[in-house]
């Protein structure tokens, strides 16, 4: 949690020093500088007493048996509780596990669900499936619906509501604060995948229960791990929450675990120059002629940029690209193929900048997501803008040709 004893001089500076300094003793300690890898899946104990002390105290992360974490755990979950702003985290094994694990926690047999139209495949694939299996009920909605809007959708048996802001692919940015007041208004839990917004949406203070973290992604940083982190901020919430990964058996590798320590030194510097240069490419894209819409949060036109603004203190390097609508799917292939930079996969966060073709993958029941053309999603790495820019120049010239002009 934070200390005191650092300079308050200004909060990116907060940020930034903190990140050198959690989960791992501090600067002043006798000994190495990380956190030590613990590998283990039985813990001894001198006695019986003491064991019993142990299982009492489960919910303070105590260690009695491996899967409940070791200190390479706990020193992770530590460090995105504090980039979070909550109090306790869960770290599990995959970021669709953040997700699927919070939701079997707070909801059960003829209960209902909140969930945006345009959230993240495999979450809408996990409540189509496993949860309309179990009897709960999902009701997608318009991401960028009001709060009187959501008023109508409140069910007696809607006990979560789901965000995603920015949202996957096409980055409506929702109005958390006024959304979750009504979800709190009729007893439900609110939460939200906040892995685009990481550090710069502080979810908890625009009243989130539960955020979400795909640790796999900037967190990690290296494209080498796959990781999910669960946050909240009261105890009842972190019972509930710490007996469902439990039940589940959900557990991480130390050694991932390990891997996200050393990516979190380096995420506030990594953020930075990968905001910048995304902004950089994204404003860029607006003048391209072949373009006919950018979809990133900090710029004006895009959708919910009002509440970007007001609640976020900056952004990350993912965006979609909207081409006019002459540039057919086919075209597009070609002009992804024609790049040499820019790898094509789908796991962003990392170093290295990649592109994938969104048209045609986009799935959505309550209408929304139709932009006028063929759609990209773009993540920017720590490659030059200069050569970053010149791939993509050689990408439009494929599409040129594949379009005929």
């Amino acid at each position: 949690m934070p200390d005191d004893r650092l300079d308050e001089t200004s909060e990116t500076a907060r940020f930034a020093t903190r990140l050198t300094q959690v989960g791992r003793p501090g600067a002043r300690a006798h000994g190495f500088v990380n956190a030590a890898l613990v590998r283990g899946s039985t813990v001894l104990h001198p006695d019986l007493a003491h064991r019993a002390g142990m299982e009492s105290q489960r919910y303070a992360q105590a260690q009695i048996y491996g899967t409940h974490g070791t200190p390479t755990h706990f020193a992770l979950e530590n460090a995105i509780a504090e980039i979070e702003g909550g109090t306790r985290c869960q770290i599990v094994s995959s970021g669709l596990s953040a997700i699927t694990t919070p939701l079997l926690a707070f909801l059960k047999t003829g209960e209902h669900v909140l969930v945006p139209d345009n959230v993240y495949g495999p979450t809408r694939r996990f409540c189509d499936g496993m949860l309309a299996g179990l009897g709960i009920a999902t009701t997608y909605y318009d991401p960028m619906i009001t709060a009187e809007g959501l008023e109508g959708l409140m069910r007696p048996g809607t006990k979560v509501l789901f965000l995603e802001s920015p949202g996957s692919h096409t980055f409506e940015v929702q109005d958390v604060p006024a959304l979750a007041a009504v979800a709190h208004a009729h007893g439900a839990k609110v939460m939200i995948d906040n892995t685009w917004g990481i550090h710069f949406f502080q979810p908890f203070q625009h009243g989130c229960d539960v955020s979400i973290q795909a640790a796999t992604k900037y967190i990690g940083g290296h494209s080498d791990i796959i990781l999910g982190a669960v946050t909240v901020a009261n105890d009842a919430d972190w019972k509930r929450l710490r007996d469902a990964a439990t039940a589940l058996g959900q557990y991480a590798s130390p050694d991932d675990c390990w891997l996200a320590l050393r990516g979190v030194r380096s995420l506030g510097v990594r953020l930075k120059h990968q905001m910048e240069a995304g902004l950089d490419v994204a404003s860029w894209l607006q003048t391209r002629p072949e373009v006919l819409r950018v979809l990133h949060p900090a710029l004006p036109d895009s959708p919910g940029h009002a509440f970007w603004k007001r609640d976020f203190t900056g952004a990350t390097s993912l965006f979609g690209v909207v081409l006019k609508p002459h540039h057919g799917i086919d075209a597009v292939g070609a002009m992804i193929d024609g790049m040499t930079l820019f790898g094509i996969g789908a796991s962003w966060g990392g170093f290295e900048s990649l592109i994938l073709p969104t048209s045609g993958t986009i799935s959505r029941s309550a209408g929304t997501g139709q932009f006028g053309g063929e759609m990209m999603r773009l993540h920017i790495g720590l490659e030059d803008v200069a050569d970053i820019k010149a791939d993509l120049e050689r990408g439009f010239a494929k599409l040129h040709e594949a379009t005929g002009g």
